[in-house]
């Protein structure tokens, strides 16, 4: 019997996602028949707007299913460029923005055409997963800037300027922020231009997926708007999946400076080639069209969300940092519930609750859950939850 092929180094030493770990191994449990209250979604739980679909619908109709230009549909370019203008405060223009496979593309693709083996590329934890694994893809190494909740999750701005070094190449930023639903202040992004100011070689990438997902009174702010000075090395990824309930589209987007939108664009050609091109007209009718399902959808979690915050502050040695974007909560666990990975786990087999463990994450000391779910489900796992916990 002939020996499988050997592996690559990248691929022996890639990490498979947790969440879709969990999710796989929660469903697989539901299929043998046991109650599960998941926590877990890393997505919304609403349908796409329906003016979305048929758009694509019509697409299909009128015979929108050929190739199209590797870089995406030039009047959804142009379309996502003047909603950047308008709406983020960042003049852009349609060469400075590539239509991706969903928002994980776009990280990819800007990894791969800015990083080199041996650079550094800093990221404040708690992050999102996929971060630290697309920059070892990339030959580069992840250098993790942690935070705490009992200091709010706050970005240090004294550690992160200790961890820059001669091979630092790139800052990642994600606010709202993915597992902990912090949205960075006006004041933290101002002192944040400041520290990139004094290191010239530092480019920094913005995570900006969750901008609509925001609590009362909360503003999101794109930080190469505030930093005009620093646009040259300023590159923004968003996308479709959050804001408009479209993650099976898989529309992302990247902007920045041309000439490396033109190389990420060049990299798509030889990878995927364009994203689907009746898809991309659904996107169209998205950004062009009204908010106001997205506004719906948002006042939604925000309801959702202070059900879910309140639910654990009740919950005895809980300590928690009120999320006011996205749709998670990080708690950290009280002492004496071991790795979050072990606590999950356990939670899965002895009371049927799906949620993250914070490892994945950068912070072992954490759980994830998701308000992208009913209210009842909330409840539900909230319950499941404090039985788990040792007794106050």
């Amino acid at each position: 019997m002939s020996r499988p092929p050997s592996l690559s180094s990248r691929a022996e030493a890639l990490q498979p996602s947790l969440t879709l770990a969990i999710s796989a191994r929660a469903k697989a449990l539901q299929q043998e028949g046991r109650d599960i209250c998941s926590l877990s979604a890393g997505e919304p739980d609403f349908g796409t707007p329906s003016f979305i679909v048929e758009a694509s619908i019509q697409a299909l109709r009128d015979g929108v299913t050929r190739y199209g230009p590797a870089a995406g549909d030039p009047a959804l370019r142009r379309a996502i460029a003047s909603k950047i203008t308008n709406e983020n405060g960042l003049p852009t223009t349609a060469d400075e923005v590539l239509v991706t496979n969903g928002g994980k593309q776009a990280i990819f693709n800007l990894f791969q055409v800015l990083l080199n083996p041996g650079d550094e590329v800093l990221i404040p934890a708690p992050y999102w997963l996929s971060y630290p694994e697309m920059a070892r893809l990339a030959g580069a190494k992840p250098i993790s800037v942690p935070s705490s909740a009992l200091d709010g999750f706050c970005l240090d701005l004294q550690a992160l300027e200790a961890a820059i070094t001669p091979a630092t190449r790139l800052l990642v930023i994600n606010s709202p922020g993915n597992p902990t639903g912090r949205v960075l202040s006006l004041d933290e992004l101002q002192q944040l231009a400041e520290l990139v100011r004094r290191h010239p070689r530092l480019l920094v990438m913005t995570d900006e997926i969750y901008e609509y997902l925001l609590d009362d009174g909360v503003e999101h702010h794109s930080f190469a708007a505030l930093a005009p000075d620093l646009r040259d090395r300023c590159f923004m990824v968003n996308g479709f999946a959050k804001g408009w309930a479209m993650t099976g589209w898989r529309l992302g987007y990247l902007s920045g400076p041309a000439s490396v939108i033109k190389a990420a664009s060049a990299l798509q050609s030889q990878s995927t080639s364009n994203v689907c091109s009746f898809a991309q007209r659904g996107a169209i009718a998205a950004i062009e069209g009204s908010r106001d399902c997205v506004r719906q959808m948002a006042e939604s979690y925000n309801e959702r969300r202070t059900i879910l915050v309140q639910g654990l502050q009740a919950l005895p040695g809980i300590t928690l940092v009120p999320p006011n974007g996205a749709f998670y909560a990080f708690p950290q666990l009280p002492d004496g519930c071991g790795d979050s990975v072990s606590f999950c786990k356990k939670a899965l087999e002895e009371e049927g609750l799906a949620i993250v463990p914070g490892g994945a994450f950068g912070d072992d000391r954490c759980v994830r859950l998701s308000c992208a779910v009913s209210r009842e489900t909330i409840a539900d796992g909230l319950s499941r939850l404090a039985r788990l916990l040792p007794a106050g």
